[in-house]
């Protein structure tokens, strides 16, 4: 996956642009209600999401496993804490957070990781932390194509695998923390060889 995301990073450097995802948008709103002081993004990726959070008063830190984008990030957005490493890192990391945001990166795991990843993103949050995930959605123009690995979970490229969320499936794998909210939105995005195109995602709110 390493090799993956520094082939793209170093084609397409900031692959989606300098503005944060409108997901970003709706968990700053959020955090704000909710007097959050401290988020980590697990996949800070080369800063976008980060720098909303960071310039707005939150004190932001985060991980990202490649290379190329964790250069740019600390060009992008100085302000966030953001080291280079696995996401498997984290229990090395003795701080504690307020809040978790993560986008569209618990679906690019195996069933058995998904469910390790989380709980490490549990383990390093404050208690009644919120957790605000989002992720590749069953309503996706992409599912289905690829080799299936795993029920609903795709390899269109090698090493690269794609898990889409059902409703019931997301509820299921935060059944262990508070459900919050849920749904379902639209994404636009435009960049590389994808061109225009929309992400149909799933997000999910919760409290540990």
């Amino acid at each position: 996956m390493e090799e993956y995301w520094n082939n793209r990073f170093s084609e397409e450097g900031q692959v989606w642009g300098e503005k944060p995802s409108m997901t970003a948008q709706i968990a700053l709103e959020y955090f704000k209600k909710h007097n959050i002081k401290s988020v980590f993004v697990p996949g800070a990726s080369y800063g976008r999401n980060t720098k909303l959070f960071s310039s707005n008063g939150i004190k932001t830190a985060g991980i990202e496993n490649s290379e190329i984008a964790y250069d740019l990030a600390q060009i992008f957005d100085p302000k966030s804490d953001i080291r280079l490493g696995s996401i498997y890192d984290l229990p090395l990391i003795t701080q504690k957070y307020d809040a978790i945001y993560c986008l569209n990166v618990l679906h690019l795991f195996t069933e058995k990781n998904r469910h390790n990843v989380l709980k490490i993103c549990a383990d390093i949050v404050n208690p009644h932390a919120i957790l605000f995930f989002v992720v590749f959605s069953d309503k996706e123009a992409t599912f289905g194509k690829g080799k299936e690995i795993e029920p609903n979970t795709f390899e269109s490229e090698p090493g690269h695998p794609i898990h889409y969320y059902s409703e019931t499936d997301l509820k299921t794998q935060f059944q262990e923390f508070t459900i919050l909210e849920f749904g379902l939105l639209e994404e636009k995005e435009n960049h590389g060889k994808y061109g225009e195109h929309i992400h149909n995602l799933r997000y999910i709110i919760a409290k540990t």
